[in-house]
């Protein structure tokens, strides 16, 4: 069986993780057990999280969603996404000087990046809150496509909801980062 397909790397998502199902284009598989960045070293997927930003100091509500989970199925969602005809979590993943930073302190992206970061990307609360209505109506319809991890998956899409929906009464935009610890 031949390797699933990647995502190629690039600077507005420098990392890789794959996870698909060669075998049944139908479900999902759990990821590989590492997620590898450019320079070659293999991260555990367990300490790989998908956090919201929100544009400025202090929204004035939380915004901690743990994103582990939907970090380590993180491929498989893009395809959903994809199949459903939406646009995959990772397409609003932006980063900004302080969470490459971060990143890079954790040992998961690569120091030359941050002299060639583009300023971030923000986007509307409104189009990510479509690709999770879309996920969650398709992993409601069968969890166990993502095996026993199906109902953690959605608890973690529908507490994003929840930011986005915050954030889109009070005007604010948004994106995501990633956080290796």
């Amino acid at each position: 069986m031949g390797q699933p397909p990647t995502r190629p790397l690039s600077p507005r998502f420098p990392f890789r993780n794959t996870c698909a199902s060669s075998a049944n284009p139908n479900r999902f598989v759990a990821p590989k057990p590492s997620i590898h960045n450019p320079a070659g070293a293999t991260l555990n997927p367990m300490a790989a999280s998908m956090y919201i930003v929100v544009e400025g100091e202090d929204p004035g509500y939380n915004i901690y969603v743990n994103g582990r989970v939907l970090a380590r199925y993180e491929s498989a969602i893009e395809k959903l996404a994809l199949q459903l005809g939406v646009k995959p979590l990772l397409e609003f993943f932006s980063a900004d000087e302080n969470s490459m930073s971060l990143l890079i302190q954790e040992g998961g992206g690569n120091p030359d990046l941050l002299k060639r970061l583009p300023p971030p990307q923000w986007y509307r609360p409104e189009d990510g809150l479509d690709t999770l209505e879309a996920l969650i109506t398709a992993i409601e319809a069968d969890p166990h496509q993502f095996g026993s991890e199906g109902p953690e998956i959605l608890s973690e899409l529908h507490e994003y909801g929840a930011v986005l929906r915050k954030s889109a009464e009070r005007g604010h935009r948004w994106h995501l980062a990633v956080s290796w610890r």
